[in-house]
């Protein structure tokens, strides 16, 4: 068999310092200097980008998580457009994490979603990116929602996946629970506990019952497998200090209906029929709050996690509002 061509793009890796002279300073009043971030870049370096924002647990490596997105004729094409994707401030894969920023009354220092935005902005300063067309799911649609109000020069339009313009009380419950059983079982433990609620979220009872049923071992529901499987996995790659800081950031979130009117990039959202994190209608009627949004729904029985597993007409609907 022949060996498979190679792609007339690769991705590059970079980790850079940022606010090395002026501080960044936080919502939560404190200054921050020497900020890293690692990001991820595909295609021609441009003035003009696309800039993608990923999901909680997620990384800059577009290419290893969103396949069906990045690549030539695709939403994300690193052939035609420059695409930018960095790791947020309070993650743990490459950018400053929580361990790393000054402690407040004991504890780590709380973090926003605005802060994350005000990041990016000076990572597209020193790319010498101008203007940015942003796509965002889940936590990255929520930060896509902060681009918005803190970045609005920069946005020419923005793309809004499987997220609500504020966490309603059903979602800070769940993270709740989730840090809770970080707080009760650190040192990994309590992680795994908690990504096993947030997989529950992730999908809907028909995604469980056609992907999981019956046993995968004697007297185990497969759903208990695939659930310490996953707990087990994300143990492995995460930080729960991460985990707690960015939950926190996402359930703090709560822009007024002012703010989100005063949003005039046109913005695609989209809902996903099947979502109990966040209900389609949850969706729809945030985006109806913004005066240049469109709603467009995924029709998937795999829930939140259809975006990334069960596409289907996604990419098209990205791509034409894309280039519109």
């Amino acid at each position: 068999m022949p060996p498979l061509a190679e792609p007339e793009w690769c991705p590059f890796r970079r980790t850079v310092t940022l606010f090395r002279h002026e501080p960044l300073l936080l919502d939560c009043g404190t200054a921050v200097t020497h900020i890293r971030v690692a990001c991820h870049t595909y295609g021609e370096a441009r003035e003009k980008a696309t800039l993608v924002l990923h999901a909680l647990t997620g990384t800059s490596a577009v290419h290893e998580w969103w396949a069906d997105f990045l690549g030539k004729g695709r939403p994300l094409d690193p052939t035609r457009d420059f695409v930018i994707c960095a790791n947020v401030l309070g993650g743990c894969a490459g950018s400053t994490g929580p361990a790393e920023l000054p402690a407040v009354g004991g504890e780590d220092m709380p973090l926003s979603l605005r802060d994350m935005a005000r990041v990016g902005r000076a990572l597209l300063e020193h790319l010498g990116v101008r203007r940015v067309r942003i796509v965002g799911a889940s936590m990255g649609g929520m930060l896509a929602y902060a681009w918005l109000l803190e970045c609005p020069d920069l946005v020419e339009r923005a793309v809004v996946i499987g997220a609500p313009v504020r966490h309603s009380p059903w979602a800070i419950g769940l993270n709740t629970a989730a840090r809770s059983a970080i707080r009760a079982a650190p040192g990994g433990e309590g992680l795994k506990v908690a990504r096993q609620i947030a997989m529950l979220s992730y999908r809907s009872p028909e995604s469980f019952a056609q992907t999981q049923p019956g046993q995968r071992a004697p007297g185990q529901p497969a759903i208990t497998s695939y659930l310490h499987h996953q707990g087990e996995k994300l143990q492995a790659r995460f930080c729960e200090r991460s985990y707690v800081a960015l939950t926190r950031a996402m359930d703090a979130f709560q822009p007024s209906d002012t703010e989100l009117r005063s949003i005039r990039t046109p913005v695609l959202a989209v809902g996903i029929r099947s979502d109990v994190l966040y209900p389609p209608d949850e969706v729809r009627q945030g985006a109806a709050l913004l005066p240049h949004a469109t709603y467009w729904e995924l029709d998937s029985v795999h829930g939140h996690d259809a975006f990334l597993m069960d596409a289907g007409e996604l990419p098209e609907q990205v791509s034409a509002f894309l280039r519109s």
